[in-house]
């Protein structure tokens, strides 16, 4: 054979090869005639696995709607308001990651719920499964854009909170949600509680340093006072005719007040003496009141650190006050005032976490993601399917153009 010969051969050779490697329309409705049921039985199997992956191996997902109720005022000039805003929410939403890891250090978690209260002491748990629901969604801003400001506050009012836990059964499901709001609740309640105790820390702290130097100042002008009123009685006896009135009015602490008659300048001083000493016995009482608040917080401080239920311990601190309350005399009104709004404040945050905030209905639990679990083993299937079909039918391409060369 010449070499013209060979390489004639070798050309009609690739010429045979590439006609065989193309792909017509032919070739893949032959394929599809050839294939349809082994892809058939395929896209079963793996829509089978999908479902039985998704009955045995996702959970169910529970959530509960705690609705955010309005608290009434009884004063007609303050409206209602609800017992949960936007700012308060972001804080205890902040915060409570660190409460429930606070939880698992101490050991006061539940046995059984050490795996939730794991996952809740994530922040990202709370972004991803309590969710605040608005008056005003953003697709309703774009409806009232034309209605202005007045809805501004609409846009932040929060109506209610969605809980949402994950279980492996409907049952625990429904009791992660449970927990989990039950942890929110009280755990909100606590946040608040220890927010106002360390206020009344710092108050009486700083208040009674700030009084203390007030009372200080008070007593020197009061002399000062005092002897300005016995230079005045000296001077007027001195000169018992200058007890003359004026008409012009003229401020007793200006330097031309020392020309107004002497009964007059007196007078004046007398009244800046009644008022120095009323100033004192305010901050006296004031300073009792500061006194009061030391020694509730005395029994109140160990029982912040021990308990971190809120709600009981809200009931706790409200004995704390009855108590003291029992140990004032009838007739002292500013102490009662000062354990008037303690009472007051403790109420209030009681009864935000059981009352304003309140889930009106059952938790609900289902398993989501049916349809999604069926598509992907079905795809699965058929993917691997038309790569074991299309590898076997290239590997006997290859084999049958290897066969012909040799």
């Amino acid at each position: 054979m010449t070499s013209q010969d060979g390489r004639d051969n070798w050309q009609m050779q690739a010429i045979d090869g590439d006609t065989e490697s193309q792909i017509s329309l032919l070739d893949i409705v032959t394929f599809l005639e050839q294939s349809y049921l082994k892809l058939l039985l395929a896209a079963s199997v793996g829509l089978l696995l999908g479902l039985g992956g998704w009955y045995f191996l996702v959970g169910y997902q529970a959530e509960w709607v705690i609705h955010n109720n309005t608290t009434s005022s009884a004063s007609a000039e303050t409206p209602s308001s609800y017992a949960l805003d936007l700012v308060s929410w972001r804080t205890i939403q902040k915060s409570l990651p660190n409460l429930a890891d606070q939880f698992i250090e101490e050991g006061k978690a539940p046995q059984d719920k050490a795996g939730l209260y794991r996952a809740m002491s994530d922040a990202l748990w709370w972004q991803k499964n309590v969710t605040p629901n608005f008056a005003i969604t953003k697709a309703d801003t774009k409806d009232f854009a034309a209605i202005g400001k007045s809805l501004d506050g609409a846009s932040t009012t929060i109506l209610s909170l969605t809980v949402k836990a994950a279980g492996g059964t409907r049952e625990q499901a429904l009791d992660n949600v449970r927990a989990a709001t039950q942890f929110l609740l009280k755990g909100g309640a606590y946040l608040q509680i220890k927010s106002l105790i360390n206020g009344l820390e710092s108050e009486t702290i700083g208040t009674a340093a700030d009084i203390q130097s007030k009372i200080t100042d008070a007593q020197i002008e009061l002399g000062y006072l005092h002897d300005r009123a016995k230079s005045l009685e000296q001077l007027l006896k001195r000169f018992p005719g200058s007890t003359g009135t004026t008409q012009q009015i003229i401020d007793p602490k200006e330097s031309s007040a020392k020309f107004l008659p002497l009964s007059t300048q007196l007078i004046a001083v007398n009244t800046d003496i009644n008022l120095a000493n009323e100033n004192l016995t305010r901050f006296a009482d004031r300073l009792a009141q500061i006194a009061l608040m030391k020694s509730f917080l005395e029994q109140a401080l160990p029982l912040v650190e021990q308990n971190l239920d809120g709600i009981t311990l809200a009931k706790a601190l409200l004995g704390v006050e009855a108590k003291l309350r029992t140990q004032l005399k009838a007739d002292d009104a500013k102490a009662r005032q000062s354990l008037d709004a303690l009472r007051s404040q403790l109420l209030t945050i009681e009864s935000r976490f059981t009352k304003g905030l309140e889930p009106n209905t059952a938790p609900s639990a289902q398993k989501s993601g049916m349809l999604k679990s069926a598509a992907t083993g079905l795809i699965a299937a058929l993917f691997l399917a038309l790569l074991l079909l299309l590898g076997s039918r290239a590997w006997a391409t290859v084999r049958r153009t290897g066969t012909r060369a040799t």
